[in-house]
C-alpha cells in the first residue's frame, strides 16, 4: 500500500463509528508482529524507540526518528502515526519544516505535543505552532 492509500485508510479509521486500537511498536519486528495480529494502524513511540536502543526518552535526534519512521512505513502495509513530540522545533516555522520532512518519510499522521520538555506552551503559541 502506498502512502496515499495509507493516509486514506487512516482517515477512514477515524471516520468509522466507535474507537480503534493503535498499538506502539518499538522496532520493525514488533511492527510486523502487530500488523500480523490484525491491527489496522500503528503508532510510533518515542519512549519505546529510545528504550529499544538502550537510551532514555528524548535521547534520539530528529534524524534518528525520521529514519525510524521511514523504516516502519516501508516495512509494514498499514498506516503509521508518529509520536512527533513537539515537532523537534522551538518555533512555528521549525514545526512547519519538520512536518513537511516527516510527511516525506511515509507517515499517515502524527501527534504533536504541547510541551517542550520544561513547560506547556501557552495557548497562543500552541495555536501558532499548529
Amino acid at each position: 500500500m502506498d502512502q496515499a492509500a495509507k493516509v486514506a485508510a487512516f482517515q477512514k479509521l477515524h471516520a468509522e463509528p466507535g474507537c480503534f486500537i493503535i498499538p506502539n511498536p518499538w522496532d520493525l519486528g514488533s511492527a510486523r508482529m502487530l500488523e500480523a495480529m490484525g491491527f489496522k494502524a500503528l503508532a510510533t513511540s518515542s519512549a519505546g524507540y529510545n528504550l529499544s536502543r538502550g537510551q532514555v526518552d528524548g535521547d534520539a535526534t530528529v534524524e534518528d526518528h525520521f529514519a525510524h519512521f521511514r523504516e516502519l512505513c516501508a516495512g509494514v502495509d498499514v498506516p503509521i502515526n508518529a509520536d512527533f513530540e513537539n515537532a523537534y522545533a522551538d518555533t512555528a516555522e521549525g514545526v512547519a519544516v519538520n512536518i513537511r520532512l516527516a510527511a516525506g518519510t511515509g507517515l499517515a499522521g502524527g501527534s504533536l505535543e504541547d510541551y517542550d520538555g520544561t513547560a506547556i506552551y501557552d495557548m497562543a503559541e500552541a495555536v501558532d505552532r499548529l
